[in-house]
């Protein structure tokens, strides 16, 4: 196989499946030209429990994508997401040291800034800037070169479990990859399935994985807000299980096929077939107890992250409404139900923004991976990797990366 510098690739490692997405990068943008996936079985909400079922799954996935492509993979950008994830806003302030804002006031007022107290487990993923404030003047993106006596800067940090983003690297090492970065799920979703116009007025991205719902909250261009919510569609198919009297596989492929997010949505004389095992016959259930069984848990989720943005002071800032995406956004009725929860426009996002297989890619459970993509061809990410195959201690540079990812932001 080919190997090529304008070959980009996200490693989407989720709770429930695992997915390559291999982009070559082109004049006017990105072309996706491979795509791979396999089931998860390594991973709990988010977090790799299993080692080697977790590096099989990356295996599958990243050659199903290097044949599709035509190029071998050797270095993947990654995302990471879980309950351990955690988003925190923080502010410093400085004093202009010659009365015109320069790269090391800048540097200063974003040191000062992160001093947010850590925990010694957690490492951070990401600082991003939401604004800088010259004196009285607010509301500024880029300060260098004004006028003033006083910076004071506002960022979002996000951080994340030590081991649990030393594991998704190691995994990835482990099946022969070098990671070139490690990015938070709903933020790399977020450059899929979010328009700049919606990231400007306001708007609630709410990715819906296996294991995990992940929120992103955004507003006058940048992330303001983010937070998880520990349940996401294997919580669904569980419910289904168990209200349906079925095994997991069979209450996966039930929900998948047959689900529906409200009970009213269903008519009356739908039936579905529910398989027996065991030995035991099949039987048939309502349509609209099966809505009922997977409304009640989507509800659940919706209202959390309602109260959540509503705790935070952040529902009236939400002027495009919100946009789900990822795989249980896929259940009929999911828009309908958040509408309903949210009081706001709802739409379910697809990835755009790419170009090549379009068709292949036009799916909420491929948001994220060309998410990836997209987010590594923005920040110029896929240079040389931080974590490589084989280092004595691939952590011990994660802290060094403050200072890289401050110069990638200016």
């Amino acid at each position: 196989m080919q190997t090529s510098n304008n070959i980009i690739v996200g490693l989407d490692i989720g709770t429930t499946k695992v997915c390559a997405i291999v982009a070559e990068v082109k004049k006017d943008g990105l072309d996706i030209i491979g795509v791979g996936s396999s089931v998860s079985n390594g991973l709990k909400n988010g977090v790799v429990i299993n080692i080697e079922n977790t590096v099989a799954s990356i295996i599958k996935a990243v050659e199903e994508a290097e044949l599709m492509g035509g190029y071998q993979i050797q270095e993947a950008i990654v995302g990471i997401a879980g309950s351990h994830v955690r988003g925190f806003n923080s502010r410093g302030i400085v004093a202009v040291k010659s009365r015109e804002v320069t790269q090391s006031d800048v540097d200063r007022v974003l040191s000062a800034a992160k001093t947010l107290a850590i925990p010694l487990e957690n490492e951070v993923i990401h600082i991003i800037p939401q604004e800088y404030i010259v004196d009285d003047q607010d509301d500024i993106k880029e300060p260098i070169g004004m006028s003033g006596l006083r910076l004071e800067a506002r960022i979002h940090i996000v951080t994340a479990s030590s081991i649990a983003a030393q594991n998704i690297v190691k995994c990835a090492n482990k099946a022969g990859l070098d990671v070139s970065d490690i990015v938070l799920e709903q933020i790399a979703a977020s450059e899929a399935v979010l328009t700049e116009d919606e990231k400007e007025l306001g708007v609630v991205l709410i990715d819906m994985g296996g294991g995990t719902t992940d929120v992103a909250v955004f507003s006058a261009g940048t992330i303001i807000h983010t937070f998880v919510i520990p349940k996401g569609g294997q919580s669904i198919t569980s419910d289904v299980s168990l209200g349906t009297k079925t095994i997991p596989q069979e209450a996966e492929k039930i929900k998948t096929k047959f689900g529906i997010a409200k009970e009213s949505l269903a008519r009356k004389d739908e039936v579905i077939e529910v398989p027996g095992f065991g030995g035991r016959p099949p039987r048939t259930i309502s349509r609209q107890v099966l809505g009922n069984i997977i409304e009640q848990r989507m509800a659940e989720i919706f209202m959390w992250i309602r109260k959540n943005i509503e705790k935070n002071g952040l529902e009236n800032k939400m002027l495009s409404g919100y946009v789900i995406t990822g795989g249980a956004s896929l259940i009929e009725g999911c828009a309908e139900l958040a509408e309903d929860i949210f009081g706001a426009p709802v739409r379910i996002g697809t990835p755009i923004g790419v170009g090549g297989l379009t068709d292949v890619i036009n799916s909420p459970i491929y948001s994220t991976g060309v998410g990836l993509v997209l987010y590594a061809f923005k920040n110029n990410k896929n240079k040389e990797p931080l974590f490589k195959k084989g280092g004595k201690n691939i952590f011990e540079n994660i802290k060094s990366r403050l200072l890289k990812l401050l110069e990638d932001f200016f």
